[in-house]
């Protein structure tokens, strides 16, 4: 707009010269200069409107190109935030994944220990069935009691070992261990080779063959 303005002034000016170079009289020179001057002023004026105009339209473009550098901006941080959640959800879902494995394997682990310790408490149960059976075979012959006593412990009662005092008491306690060993203690009187017992029974588990040593070792005790 402005360049075009600039032609029609240039074309002005070469219009006022010739027509100064073709006039004679000054009446008329002095025509010519009040004419170019009120041109000169007209196009100032609107030169000045015209270049308002277009400061107005600069402001405008700069003003938009900031509004649109704000919003780019603020996208970009939408963004970061985005794949930032994105990111942290991730995450939780691989530790979400990661826990309930770990509660699965315990949830396991608990069952397998569980079925253990069941058939671990099912083989004790039977043991000291088979025991407890016997314990009025043990009392015919061999004048053996046997008692349940605290701790799952089986308390054995020897009696008629001394001929002086046939009422007299010779007793061991045994319970099973983890292992599902015999555990034997509380020998009163105290028998220095009951430990010795206790592994000759866990190795060949001739539990009859342990009584009567262990009733053996106490006759011994008072012949002695």
């Amino acid at each position: 707009m402005v360049e075009d303005e600039l032609a029609l002034f240039d074309k002005s000016i070469n219009e006022f010269w010739n027509k100064f170079k073709s006039t004679d009289t000054s009446s008329q020179m002095v025509g010519l200069r009040d004419t170019y001057k009120d041109s000169i002023k007209a196009f100032a004026e609107k030169l000045s409107v015209k270049l308002k105009e277009e400061e107005r339209m600069v402001e405008m473009f700069l003003e938009y190109q900031n509004q649109i550098c704000r919003q780019n901006m603020l996208i970009q941080e939408k963004k970061d935030n985005l794949l930032k959640l994105i990111a942290e959800v991730k995450g939780k879902k691989q530790e979400l994944e990661v826990l309930t494995a770990n509660i699965q394997d315990l949830k396991e682990e608990y069952s397998r220990k569980k079925e253990t310790i069941s058939t671990a408490n099912k083989a004790n149960a039977e043991r000291l069935k088979r025991l407890q059976k016997s314990a009025d075979l043990y009392k015919d012959r061999l004048g053996l009691e046997i008692r349940k006593i605290y701790g799952d412990k089986l308390q054995f009662i020897f009696t008629n070992i001394d001929p002086k005092h046939p009422e007299s008491p010779f007793m061991f306690s045994l319970h099973l261990n983890e292992a599902r060993d015999y555990e034997v203690s509380d020998s009163a009187p105290h028998l220095e080779c009951l430990a010795e017992f206790q592994e000759n029974v866990r190795k060949t588990n001739n539990f009859s063959a342990f009584l009567a040593n262990v009733r053996k070792a106490f006759t011994a005790m008072v012949y002695n």
